[in-house]
Order: structure tokens, then sequence, then C-alpha cells
């Protein structure tokens, strides 16, 4: 008859027949019974139509994973069989997981997105206006990388007034995100007018430290306004959507923080030669109410006033000539008139011989009035008679 085993013999005969057998295995199904543990292992089941295993991820697989698993969700593990003796079972121990169907960088990427979406990092309402024109614009980025060179050259030609601060940056690999991170807080802490953040192209992973919530949360709560410029046009990131503005590169980022030059000399010569064609304006209009006012000087001055007074005295004085000399034409013909009048009147000339003047009471009277007794005067130019009416007949 057989010897029996112990349960614990038993249970060590079990894993070192499972953990010898399944070395490396890829296993697909959907995620159950998710715990995310205070240590850092990750416990969780993934399930089919028929059955359920159970799996843990130890923490020092757990940091490398770059999306968060969720209930539901449909993974590929590559891993190993493991057996816990104390309890008698055995378990999935996950190296490696991908979402099935989808990259976990590229889900990652939507599940971070959605997260700082909901928390409210991306609002337009809160991004931060740059200065027209900063004094001093503070880089995070490589010292030693393409990125830096490029904005120094645009930086130089499109406005050398301003002076660039390098914030020398680890952009990629192990320790990049908290790095970064750092140098945004130390760069925020410098008081600049503009901080870019960026760095030149590359490879979703080696952009992928832009992509990092402690990256997103530095960028979001830094005081100063933050260009993200990272990559290329094509590259979109995560700090991209909670920067302040999005630049396509990092030379980009340089001709949205600066003026150019070019451009300002160009309105300065349009204004000078605006303010040359007013001030020529101006002057012309000037000139014209000087002009203006001489001429009204000139009608209103003293000599036009006296040649004025002048004018009318001549006037009144010819205008005097004339009514005098029309007045006295005027007399003189009516002194004529009189004259011819007086000597045509003129007794000596009007009573002929035997024709007498007959009066009474030194009145001249007509002879039919005359009645008998009645004394009469008659005379001439020479004599008076005085006589007595004796009888009257008539012819």
């Amino acid at each position: 008859m057989n010897q029996p085993l112990s349960v614990s013999t038993l249970n060590n005969q079990i894993k070192s027949l499972l953990e010898t057998t399944f070395i490396g295995v890829y296993v697909q199904g959907e995620i159950s019974n998710l715990t995310y543990h205070s240590s850092g292992h990750i416990y969780f089941s993934i399930k089919d139509e028929n059955s359920t295993l159970s799996c843990v991820m130890f923490k020092g697989n757990a940091q490398y994973l770059k999306f968060r698993l969720e209930v539901g969700m449909k993974i590929l593990i590559s891993g190993s069989i493991t057996a816990y003796i104390p309890r008698g079972n055995y378990q999935l121990m996950c190296t490696k997981i991908e979402p099935d169907g989808q990259g976990s960088l590229a889900l990652a990427f939507e599940q971070l997105k959605e997260k700082l979406q909901k928390e409210g990092l991306f609002d337009l309402r809160i991004k931060k206006t740059l200065p027209k024109y900063p004094k001093n614009i503070v880089i995070v980025t490589s010292p030693t990388g393409a990125a830096i060179e490029d904005m120094k050259k645009v930086a130089q030609n499109r406005w050398p007034l301003v002076n660039l601060i390098l914030i020398p940056t680890l952009v990629q690999g192990e320790g990049s995100k908290v790095n970064i991170a750092n140098s945004i807080k130390k760069a925020d802490s410098l008081n600049c007018d503009i901080m870019i953040v960026g760095r030149g192209g590359g490879s979703i992973e080696d952009l992928w430290a832009f992509n990092e919530e402690i990256v997103a949360r530095a960028i979001f709560e830094a005081k100063t306004p933050v260009i993200s410029a990272v990559g290329h046009e094509v590259d979109f990131l995560i700090s991209d959507f909670v920067a302040d503005v999005r630049a396509a590169t990092p030379s980009n980022a340089i001709e949205i923080a600066l003026p150019d030059k070019n451009e300002h000399l160009l309105y300065l010569d349009n204004l000078r030669e605006e303010f040359s064609n007013r001030f020529k304006r101006v002057l012309f209009n000037k000139e014209q109410v000087v002009l203006n006012y001489k001429k009204y000087f000139e009608q209103h001055s003293l000599d036009k006033k006296f040649s004025f007074v002048q004018k009318e005295i001549d006037y009144l004085k010819s205008n005097f000539t004339n009514s005098f000399s029309q007045i006295l034409r005027q007399k003189q013909n009516e002194l004529t008139q009189l004259k011819n009048t007086y000597e045509a009147n003129h007794p000596d000339k009007k009573i002929k011989d035997g024709y007498v003047q007959v009066s009474k009471n030194n009145h001249i009277i007509s002879l039919d009035s005359v009645k008998i007794n009645e004394q009469i005067t008659l005379e001439t130019t020479k004599l008076s008679v005085t006589c007595n009416i004796l009888d009257i007949k008539q012819i």
C-alpha cells in the first residue's frame, strides 16, 4: 500500500509541476474582481464564457503598466502559472498586460485624457493669456537636443530682445516624467513671462513622458503661461491639452510666443509714412488757414478801410457835386423861367397905350364890377388917377 502524502507535499509537487510546465503563457480574457492594493500589487481575475482564472501583477511589473485596468476590459496577458501552497490554489503571475485590440499606450492616453478632462484641467476658460512682448522666456527641454538650438535661432531672427532661460531636463527614458515635472516647478519659480515645455520629434514611446499625469498636473499648477511644444505637428499629447497654448513644434512655440520684428519694422515704416502724410496734410490745412486769415486781414486792414472810406467820400462828393449841379441847374432853369415869366408879365410890356389898371381900395378890380358914384383908381406904370363913376353904359 502506498504511503499517503501530506497536503503540503502534494501542493509542493503540484507547484513544481505547474511552474515548470507553464513557464511562459499568453492568455486572453476579461477582467473581473479587480483590486489595486496599497502595496502596489494588482489582484484580479480573468474569465471567459466557461471559467475564471486568478491573476496577480506584482508592484515591480505593475509600475511599468501604461494604462489602468478596469473591470470588463478585455486584455492579453504574458506571464507564468504559480501555486500558492498555504491555500492550495494557483494563479497567473502577470509580467506584461496589453489591451485586447488596442495598444496599451493609446488606451492609457485616452484614459488619462478622459480623467483630466472630467477634472477640468482642459477647460478653456482657465487658460492664461500670453503677454504680447515677453522679456524672459524659460524653456524646459533637453540641453543637447536640436529643439533648443532651433528655438534659439528662431528667437534671434524673430525678436532678439528676448532673454531665453534654459532648464536642462531629461525628456525621455527612466525618470524623465519626474524630472520634467520638477523642471516645470523650478521654471515657474523664476517668474518669467512665458514657459515653453517640450522637445523634438520621436516615437510615441520617446514622447510618452509628456503623456504622464505628474507632468500634466505640474503644467496645470504653474502660474506662468505655458506653451506645450512636443514632437511634430501630428503629435498630440496630454501636455498639449493641459497647457495654455499648444504649438506644433518647438520652433512654432517661439513663433507663437514672440512678436515678429519684421512685421513691427514694416508697421513702423507704414506709421512713419502715415505720420508724414498726416503732417503734410495738417501743414497744408494750417497754411490755408493762415492764407485765409491773411486775406481776411488784408480785406479788413486800415488801408482797405481808408480806401473804402475814401471811395465812399469820393462817391458822396461826386454824388453831391452832381446833385448840387443838378439842383443848381434846376434852380437856374426855374429862375430863368421866373425871369421870363416876370418879364413877360411886366406892366411895361403888359399894359399897352390906352390900357389902365382899375383898382379900388388898392385891390385890382374888373371894370365890370364898378358902380355909379364909386371912387376908383386908374393906374399905369407912370400915373395914378382917382376918379368918380358918373355913368355906366353897355357897349
